[in-house]
């Protein structure tokens, strides 16, 4: 077992923390070793056991240790086999925390009340027919007037992640090329794994996909291109209307992309203050925009939306009735009501004018600080940092636990980010802020945080 002694240079719970952080990264600590008692440790180092608890809290938040009561304390064990792979990187983030910015989630209290919802839905679940169409009339008429631009047919699946999924395993083979967002949502990657398709990553800057890279990977003949139109996660970016036009113009005239799909997902769409944007303007027989409720309506409704071509769209809703067959209307009608209910369009407005409003305050506060960043969008701020784990475990013994970006990005080696769920700064934002510049940049907190690109 190392000489902790030699490894900790700042004998403060931050220090000591971060020395056995990177004992743990560098394999010299391996899960399983055990740890020195607070009290052993406190006296080598010439500290108080206060000081070494707040370090094993820090290291315990964020998943690297483990207490097994008068067992001791160990290295924490691998994340559970079932799990994805990029599942099992994010499992670090348990244990308690005083300020959890972490999960990536919607603040629970600027969803819209379902109460209402559901007292004006029937109490009778009638579906006279398994055959019914898949989607409610009433629904589709809502989904229709607010989609981007005109398209051709629209179905109810369960949850953007299924829509993907679904839209993946239509349009792709075993094998094919897709062209994905570098750094992306970690369940691309798994799912793009378990698809066996060969991932061909693209920078994007606060717009969206840098066009020069896209250019070069639709060379490259991908069957499809998988892309989040507005508040990207994590980066928080939003592609405007300009972007999209030129990468639906590259595109068009890219030889070896004349046959490429566009998935969508639109995931944040009715709390991003970006204007609706979908290649599918200019692309309509191209392209399968996903637009999902679980950020502005609640993750438990499990719904999205998916619309494109009747001849990409028709073949995912025949397949799904020989599985789960639809999405419960009641559920559907359910929504529905929170889409076209004006106390809940306020509410929903409400919440995106507020998540606006925090994004804003972290983002002053961090230039403040001489971090030098660009306002994001949707909930997620994405922030760059000299060390992963450092800044995770500075931050966790500050009490702020937030999710660590390695499992966002699609290669390693190259600059280290975390991100940080700013839709849930609920209070006074500068002293987060502080701790969060502290942690990026422990030692030049004037070194300048965001560059050109994020990836």
């Amino acid at each position: 077992m190392p000489n902790f002694i030699d490894e900790i240079e700042q004998r403060t719970p931050a220090g000591i923390a971060a020395a056995i952080g990177r004992l743990i990264a560098s394999g010299r600590l391996t899960p399983g070793d055990r740890l020195p008692t607070v009290r052993v440790l406190a006296g080598e180092l010439g500290v108080s056991p206060a000081t070494v608890s707040h370090a094993w809290q820090a290291l315990s938040a964020v998943g690297l240790i483990v207490s097994r009561g008068r067992g001791g304390t160990f290295v924490q064990d691998a994340a559970p086999k079932w799990l994805p792979a990029r599942s099992q990187s994010m499992i670090g983030t348990v244990g308690p925390a005083r300020l959890d910015l972490s999960r990536g989630t919607p603040d629970p209290l600027l969803l819209p009340a379902l109460g209402p919802a559901l007292s004006r839905v029937s109490q009778r679940a009638v579906t006279p027919s398994y055959q019914d169409l898949p989607i409610i009339p009433e629904l589709l008429k809502a989904l229709r007037a607010s989609w981007p631009y005109p398209v051709e047919t629209i179905t109810i699946v369960d949850g953007a992640l299924d829509a993907i999924s679904r839209s993946l395993d239509a349009v792709t083979r075993f094998g094919d090329r897709v062209i994905m967002e570098n750094p992306s949502f970690p369940p691309f990657f798994d799912l793009l794994d378990q698809l066996g398709l060969e991932r061909l990553p693209v920078a994007v800057d606060e717009h969206g996909i840098i066009p020069a890279d896209f250019a070069a990977a639709l060379k490259l003949g991908p069957a499809a291109v998988l892309l989040q139109p507005r508040a990207q996660n994590p980066t928080g970016a939003s592609m405007t209307a300009n972007r999209a036009e030129e990468l639906a113009r590259l595109l068009r005239n890219t030889s070896a992309s004349a046959d490429t799909i566009v998935i969508e997902d639109d995931h944040s769409a009715e709390i991003s203050i970006a204007p609706d944007v979908s290649l599918g303007l200019w692309l309509p027989g191209r392209t399968l925009h996903v637009r999902s409720f679980s950020k502005s309506h609640g993750p438990d409704l499990r719904m999205a939306a998916l619309g494109g071509p009747a001849a990409l769209i028709d073949p995912i809703v025949s397949r799904r009735m020989l599985g789960p067959g639809w999405t419960s209307r009641m559920l559907q009608t359910i929504l529905h009501d929170l889409l076209t209910n004006g106390e809940s369009m306020a509410q929903v407005s409400e919440a995106r004018r507020i998540y606006f409003a925090r994004q804003r305050a972290l983002a002053d506060a961090l230039t403040a600080f001489g971090l030098d960043v660009v306002q994001a969008d949707g909930i997620n701020t994405w922030l760059p940092v000299q060390n992963e784990r450092d800044a995770m475990v500075r931050l966790a013994a500050s009490g702020i636990r937030v999710a660590g970006g390695s499992p966002f990005l699609a290669t390693e080696g190259g600059p280290a980010f975390i991100r940080v769920t700013a839709g849930a700064l609920t209070d006074n934002v500068r002293p987060v802020a502080e701790a969060l510049a502290a942690a990026a940049h422990p030692l030049d907190s004037t070194v300048h945080a965001v560059g050109a690109r994020w990836s």
